[in-house]
């Protein structure tokens, strides 16, 4: 009887010390696994935090998370912008080059002193071809003042409100002849429509040509080109300058009246428009002409295209510069331009 008792006893200790032999296992594996981690990110920390002090030049000084994102974000941003490098050389060498490098209206690599954009409209091509002799140019001395002087000058118009019609024919077919237009082919060619088109003409210069200056003259103002080359020079160092022959006046709420504008309440009581350049002919900058074609669609358009564009400028950090060589009325003392 006690031999079984005995017996019985020795298989419950045995049976108690396996769970407890498993559970010793199990922890002393958990020990190494936990320990290996710790010992594993330990790792991965100092390397980390050399690679940072290597890039920062910090030292031994305490790097924060944000400046740690900054530096991997950064890093991430060097992959992508490699990655496409390198796919830009690869769409090179197969022939494939971007349509600002391409087009027709393209110039050498260095960067073009100005863009002058010739308001012109239908049926005034006795003013274009009078343009054309006293100052722009044709053919191959149109292309030396570019080569030359960095000064590139194009007819601007728009499209008949009949697409398609004779006042869109004659039109190309003058400009296959001469080559010197820029044709707004989302623009309607209207008097009221004025403002709206200087809006385009500026942002399709913006974005086909990367100037230094952008110029708006009408099609009955003589410019004296090289004096005009000379004066924006001067402003080479300004970022952000609106050059012109400045001025205010009167705003007229009459609808009689040849200068009416819808908006004159805007203006207050004293109805006088704030400080703007000539519409005969005035400058703007690089930056300010990537600032109209960025904002176009909520750029408001006044009755004046010279109103128009002085109140984008208003509320900006811009410098009005007033030019009185700008001033076209008549050829003064200095003056660079005329109007006829």
């Amino acid at each position: 009887m006690q031999s079984k008792i005995g017996r019985s006893s020795s298989r419950i200790v045995i049976r108690s010390r396996i769970p407890n032999l498993m559970l010793s296992m199990f922890a002393t594996l958990a020990s190494f696994y936990v320990a290996g981690r710790l010992w594993q990110d330990a790792e991965n920390r100092v390397l980390l935090t050399k690679e940072l002090d290597r890039i920062t030049g910090q030292g031994h000084s305490a790097i924060s998370v944000d400046d740690t994102l900054k530096i991997i974000a950064c890093r991430e941003q060097k992959k992508k912008l490699s990655a496409l490098e390198m796919d830009l050389a690869a769409a090179r060498q197969e022939g494939f080059v971007s349509d600002h490098l391409s087009g027709k209206d393209s110039v050498s690599s260095k960067r073009p002193l100005v863009v002058i954009g010739i308001f012109t409209r239908f049926s005034r091509k006795s003013n274009r071809d009078a343009v054309r002799m006293a100052w722009m140019g044709t053919g191959r001395a149109l292309r030396k003042m570019e080569d030359e002087k960095g000064i590139i000058s194009r007819f601007v118009i728009g499209r008949s409100s009949n697409r398609g019609d004779s006042f869109d024919r004659s039109i190309d077919n003058e400009n296959k002849q001469t080559n010197d237009f820029i044709i707004l082919e989302n623009h309607v060619e209207a008097p009221e429509e004025h403002s709206k088109k200087t809006k385009s003409f500026f942002a399709h210069a913006a974005e086909n040509w990367d100037a230094n200056f952008y110029a708006k003259v009408n099609d009955d103002v003589y410019v004296n080109i090289d004096a005009f080359g000379n004066t924006l020079a001067a402003y080479m160092g300004k970022p952000r300058v609106y050059i012109g022959c400045m001025k205010s006046g009167e705003v007229f709420s009459e609808q009689s009246h040849r200068w009416y504008e819808p908006d004159w309440w805007k203006f207050g009581d004293g109805k006088m428009y704030f400080w703007h350049a000539s519409g005969e002919m005035f400058v703007i900058s690089n930056a300010l002409a990537k600032f109209i074609s960025i904002n176009r669609s909520i750029l408001k358009a006044y009755a004046h295209d010279d109103v128009t564009v002085g109140s984008w400028f208003i509320g900006a950090d811009v410098e009005h510069i007033d030019e009185r060589k700008f001033c076209c009325s008549s050829w003064s003392t200095g003056a660079i331009c005329s109007g006829v």
